[in-house]
């Protein structure tokens, strides 16, 4: 049967659902939290709201890049002198940044 999407709408269509305040006070006011958590996430990988993370320390060990190494000046990740594509004024940029 064919819709006609142009004609008036009927008021007795709609009483049957019930108002948002309505739906509210059925559910008595409970919200609740959903966090998108996969398998393969752990604890420490979730940040909860309210978290003080102020006390935590990070241990980095930073190793300085090889002699067949540089860093992008452009996206700042360290590539093999393979990736070189331009230098300019003293910077170097890889091939994906230029391609």
């Amino acid at each position: 049967m064919a819709t006609d999407y142009d004609a008036p709408r009927n008021k007795d269509d709609e009483q049957g659902h019930e108002s948002l305040e309505a739906l509210k006070a059925q559910r008595g006011g409970a919200q609740t939290a959903l966090i998108d958590v996969e398998d393969a996430d752990t604890a420490e990988g979730i940040d909860l709201p309210g978290a003080d993370l102020s006390g935590e320390e990070l241990v980095v060990q930073v190793i300085p890049p090889r002699e067949d190494e540089f860093t992008c000046s452009s996206c700042f990740l360290v590539r093999h002198r393979s990736q070189v594509a331009r230098e300019s004024k003293g910077s170097l940029y890889c091939r994906d940044c230029e391609g």
